[in-house]
């Protein structure tokens, strides 16, 4: 699910030709482009949508690219989105003050498309969240995991959550290694089991501690889901230390939390939303 078009643009631009030209020429790119011909409107687009990178214009026609920058650089919801200005001004002044905004790049009118594309593709590539791997399943983690679901819930796919319940209590009677191989093997029986299964498109990341999640697309996701649900809940007994008095008690039972999003819900919730809930699960 790493592609080009998991990459968003927004394009703030209030000449329609150059917006139209831009929208075309991104979209044939392989990006997902939004537009927006006000600043005020590219403001709020830029809340709702988190694109990977704007092309700002300066000249808009009613608060100035200057003013979009400030406001979108100074709101954590969208500090840490790149901003290429786009703009036919090409005093000295007029370039530090878009950078001193926190600009990344800064391209005057007439402008080459090839440049312009290849500029976008470097700034979009720094930003990109670097994809951790979890030292005990070795399964992204981190920011990479909220942005694959983000890009998995619009590409329609069902979130499949898989959580190990009581593996803390579990860790202090048995050991953090034990607590850890447990993990370690549930990770292993999901991705056995999604090679058994011929699956080819899907991500698998790692939420937290304990718990996975998984996107699938597809009619078949969810009776899928429930019959890997079903091994793991096997698997977790066998996990359990054999005769040992602490493995009678009840709340050092492993057991499973499985949750089933399909698509629909999962993109009425929201992708940042969903993660966080069940990343605390």
């Amino acid at each position: 699910m790493n592609n080009a078009s998991n990459h968003k643009i927004l394009i703030i631009e209030d000449d329609f030709d150059i917006s139209e030209m831009l929208h075309t020429f991104f979209r044939a790119s392989g990006y997902s482009v939004i537009t927006s011909h006000w600043g005020e409107e590219g403001v709020s687009t830029a809340k709702e949508q988190q694109p990977n990178l704007i092309i700002l214009d300066i000249r808009l026609p009613d608060i100035d690219g200057y003013e979009v920058a400030r406001r979108i650089k100074t709101d954590p919801l969208t500090g840490e989105i790149p901003i290429i200005y786009l703009t036919e001004r090409r005093d000295r002044a007029d370039r530090l003050r878009g950078l001193e905004l926190g600009a990344d790049d800064y391209i005057t009118k007439p402008f080459d498309m090839a440049e312009l594309k290849l500029r976008v593709k470097n700034v979009i590539g720094r930003y990109q969240p670097q994809a951790v791997a979890n030292s005990v399943t070795s399964l992204p983690e981190g920011k990479v995991v909220a942005e694959q679901v983000e890009n998995a819930i619009s590409e329609g796919n069902d979130v499949l959550y898989f959580g190990i319940i009581n593996l803390p209590a579990f860790s202090a009677a048995f050991g953090t290694d034990a607590a850890e191989d447990v993990v370690r093997k549930t990770s292993i029986l999901i991705r056995n089991s999604l090679r058994d299964a011929a699956i080819g498109e899907y991500f698998l990341g790692h939420l937290s501690g304990s718990s996975m999640v998984l996107c699938l697309g597809g009619p078949g996701s969810g009776s899928f889901g429930q019959r890997l649900a079903q091994r793991l809940e096997m698997a977790m007994e066998f996990f359990m230390p054999q005769n040992s008095p602490e493995a009678t008690l009840q709340e050092n039972r492993l057991k499973l939390d499985y949750q089933y999003i399909p698509a629909v819900q999962a993109a009425a919730e929201g992708a940042k939303a969903l993660t966080l809930r069940l990343g605390a699960s």
